[in-house]
């Protein structure tokens, strides 16, 4: 197995944001490396708390659609003899993705900054109750 080589990298030396910097290597001609913005953005006070906000009704509303889904559930399907849950999971997940991407506009929550992890959250929740409140309804 070959070894890994041990050549050293040279680091580019910080600059301001926006700004190229000049690297020459011994032997080698200048590179020119341009220094990159700072990975994410402060948030103010009153950005932050308005991200909890949005948080914690992102939140509840999928937990609410949750609890609707597991009563619907209950009383469409009883006990769930005759259909496999798993479908009835994924029919909840696709009539909550389609119910969320019309209420969260409605409430002011932007679904264009969604990304996978954002859906994902919510339609687990979704799931979550809605299983939870079937299971709880069975008994």
């Amino acid at each position: 197995m070959p070894k890994a080589s041990k050549r050293k990298q040279a680091r580019a030396p910080s600059a301001p944001s926006g700004e190229a910097v000049t690297v020459k290597e011994a032997g080698q001609a200048d590179v020119t490396v341009a220094a990159s913005k700072p990975a994410y953005k402060v948030k103010t006070p009153e950005e932050r708390k308005q991200a909890h906000i949005e948080g914690i009704i992102k939140t509840a509303v999928a937990s609410v659609i949750g609890v609707i889904a597991g009563i619907l559930s209950y009383s469409q399907f009883g006990v769930g003899d005759e259909v496999r849950w798993y479908a009835v999971v994924v029919i909840v997940v696709a009539l909550a993705y389609y119910a969320l991407r019309l209420i969260f506009p409605l409430i002011r929550i932007d679904t264009k900054e969604f990304g996978f992890k954002d859906w994902f959250y919510v339609e687990f929740l979704v799931v979550d109750f809605c299983l939870v409140t079937w299971t709880l309804l069975l008994n």
